[in-house]
């Protein structure tokens, strides 16, 4: 399985294609497939790091609850 990349580095990733699509006069169709479907990975791995990140917090405050 290939390494994740961190929650920033997606932010950043994502930043571009939208100033990508921002910056066109002329949207090249198969182009903005292409964004939009590199997007939509970065989105995919960023909700579950997201939802790892939650998971963790959860598992602490179940710690701290016990004390």
């Amino acid at each position: 399985m290939a390494k994740e990349n961190s929650l920033s580095e997606n932010l950043k990733k994502i930043n571009k294609i939208a100033e990508w699509f921002e910056k066109q006069e002329e949207i090249d169709v198969e182009e903005g497939l292409e964004k939009v479907k590199e997007a939509a990975k970065i989105i995919k791995e960023t909700k579950n790091s997201f939802q790892e990140i939650e998971n963790e917090f959860e598992e602490i405050k179940k710690d701290l609850e016990k004390i």
